[in-house]
Formats: structure tokens, C-alpha cells, sequence
């Protein structure tokens, strides 16, 4: 075995060691000084390149970040994102416990084996969660991940940002001696959100849906604290970017739009149910503060501030970015042009109904 092994003479192979610092050279490499001073011109390139456009377009740059359409959206924007930021830190905390905490047979001990029943359970269950539509999405993906249905989690997604107790007390609160907005606010979500995990598991297709990747919790020989600390770290890092997409766009809307155009909506029903509801895409409002929002729409009527709160807990920009980064961007789209279709045809039924 040694002969098969000591193949190469000593003097070849004493020719091809001092040859092997010189065969990048021979193999079409650049030398040394060649490659330090290319390195350095690319490194070095953009930041001249930021120093001409800085030191042409210095005043017009500075007279820009002046203007008040530009500070208008970065304070729209660091609105957004102060207030998304504490609930989905606070969501994937929750996640990253139910990955490294909670075992797996608990979830198909609470739910029913039957996804039909198991939709409706899951529903309910989002009045548990205190927190927004950022914290919902990193919850339901640990879910799905754990082996709940996906009907299931998708109607605990919808549900949590909409009825939890904190969004009920703020809509109380946003419309003082008006309890009719409270259970009309409950009642759509609850009916929105239940209706979709349905129509997942009589259309939905496993294609359309990325099961998100993810630590699954219970590694072998794994602490659990590493594992809370590992998904923690994931969740937050991977849906925080798509937050900060959803935050940019809807300020750039919130500056580019005239209010007097949506004016011109307020005063036909049927053009301002649909309209609030874009709206509510658009603007991307916390549902913890989007009540408030919804009661200085005044010139609108009942049924359409109504929409307004129903659909944006469900359907907004941050939202379907962080679905997007999530279940991918197939999923996405189809998932909340129906959510949004759904949401604006119970909150019509229900305000006709009580308000």
C-alpha cells in the first residue's frame, strides 16, 4: 500500500513544491501587487463614485431632505416602524417558545383532528395573542412547523391582530358610547378569518404555500435555551426586512396621494367601502392604533370605517411582505386578494346588519 501511495520521486515531487506557490500565477493569476491594487480600486470605486454624486448634487441633496414631502415620509415611516417592531419582537419570542418549549403532541391535543373544526378553534384562539398582524406571522409559521394544518394557522394568523384584547379596548375606546363598533369589529374578523381557513381547504393548494424554514424546536442534544435563542434569531431577522419593505411603501403612498382624493369617495357607499378598505392596505396602520385612525375618517360612514379596521389587520403592505418572506410570494398574493375580498364583503354584511 505504501508503493501504491509513494508514487511520485522525490526530486518531481520536490519540482512541483517549489512550482505550487508560483501555479495560480501559472494558472492565468494575477500577481500579488496585481491583485492587492485591483482589490483596491474596487473596494474603492464606489466610494468615489458617492463623492462625485455627493460633491455635484451636495445642495440640491440637502434641499431635498428639507422638503416636507420627505419628512413627512420619514416620519410616516419611522411611525410604521416603532410600531411594528415591539410586536413582532413580541411574536417571535412567542414562536420561538412554542418552537423550544412546547412539545408537539400539545397542539393536536387542542385542536381537533378535523381541520374543519380545528379552523374555528384556531380563530378563537388569536384573542389570546396580544399583539399585531407583524407578530401574527412569525406565531403562525412556528405553527405550521409544529404540524398544525395550515387552514388552522392561517386563521390564527388572520384572527390574532384583529380580535385580541387590546384592539378591542382601543376600538372602545377610539369610539366612546359606540359598543356596536366593538362587536362589529369582533364579529366580521372572527367571520373573515374562519371563512378563510374554509376556503383553504376547499381551494388551497400545497404548491402555492412554502412551508417556512425554521428550527423545529427539540434538536438532539440541544439546550433549550439555545433553541429559543436560534429561533428567536431567525424569525426576527428574516421578517424584520420584510417590515421595513412594507413600512417604505406604505409611507411613500401615505406622501403621494392627495387627501382631497379620497374625498371624493366619502359620499357613495359603495365607493367608500372598497376605498377605505385600499386604504387600509395602503396605510398599513398597527391595529393597535389603526381604531383611531378609523374615527377621524368622519366624512365615512359607519360601515366603511368599519372596513377599514377589518381589513387592515388582515391585508396591508407590511403584511404581505412578511407573508411573502414567509410562505412566498405566490402565497402571498392569491392569500390576501381574497382575504381582502372576504373582509370587505363581511364587513359590509355585518355593519348592514349592526351598524
Amino acid at each position: 500500500m505504501d508503493s501504491d501511495v509513494d508514487i511520485v520521486p522525490p526530486r518531481e515531487r520536490g519540482h512541483g513544491d517549489r512550482a505550487s506557490p508560483r501555479s495560480p500565477e501559472g494558472a492565468g493569476g494575477l500577481p500579488a501587487a496585481a491583485r492587492v491594487t485591483s482589490h483596491a480600486l474596487i473596494a474603492g470605486l464606489p466610494v468615489v463614485v458617492l463623492g462625485v454624486v455627493a460633491a455635484v448634487l451636495g445642495p440640491q441633496i440637502t434641499a431635498a431632505l428639507g422638503d416636507r414631502a420627505v419628512a413627512a415620509w420619514r416620519t410616516v415611516f419611522t411611525a410604521i416602524v416603532i410600531q411594528g417592531v415591539p410586536f413582532l419582537l413580541l411574536g417571535t419570542v412567542v414562536s420561538a417558545a412554542i418552537s423550544a418549549f412546547v412539545p408537539a403532541w400539545v397542539f393536536t391535543r387542542v385542536l381537533p383532528r378535523n381541520p374543519a373544526l380545528a379552523v374555528p378553534v384556531a380563530g378563537v384562539a388569536g384573542a389570546v395573542l396580544p399583539g399585531c398582524e407583524c407578530a401574527s406571522v412569525p406565531v403562525a409559521g412556528s405553527l405550521m412547523r409544529r404540524g398544525v394544518a395550515p387552514a388552522a394557522a392561517l386563521a390564527f394568523l388572520l384572527s390574532a391582530p384583529a380580535i385580541n384584547p387590546i384592539v378591542l379596548v382601543a376600538t372602545y375606546v377610539a369610539f366612546p358610547g359606540n359598543p356596536q363598533m366593538v362587536a362589529a369589529r369582533l364579529i366580521a374578523s372572527l367571520f373573515t378569518s374562519v371563512v378563510m381557513g374554509w376556503l383553504w381547504i376547499r381551494l388551497g393548494r400545497e404548491e402555492w404555500l412554502r412551508l417556512p424554514k425554521g428550527p423545529t424546536g427539540h434538536t438532539p442534544g440541544a439546550s433549550r435555551a439555545e433553541e429559543f435563542r436560534v429561533s428567536l434569531q431567525h424569525d426576527f431577522l428574516h421578517a424584520g426586512g420584510f417590515l421595513v419593505v412594507g413600512a417604505a411603501a406604505a409611507a411613500t403612498f401615505n406622501v403621494a396621494v392627495p387627501h382631497s382624493v379620497l374625498r371624493l369617495f366619502s359620499d357613495s357607499l359603495w365607493l367608500s367601502l372598497p376605498m377605505l378598505g385600499l386604504l387600509a392596505v395602503l396605510l398599513a396602520v398597527c391595529s393597535e392604533a389603526d381604531a383611531f385612525v378609523a374615527a377621524s375618517l368622519t366624512g365615512f360612514s359607519p360601515t366603511a370605517r368599519l372596513a377599514f379596521m377589518v381589513v387592515g389587520p388582515m391585508v396591508d403592505l407590511k403584511l404581505i411582505a412578511l407573508q411573502s418572506g414567509t410562505f412566498g410570494r405566490a402565497f402571498a398574493l392569491r392569500f390576501s386578494s381574497v382575504t381582502w375580498v372576504v373582509a370587505v364583503l363581511s364587513s359590509a354584511l355585518v355593519g348592514w346588519w349592526l351598524l
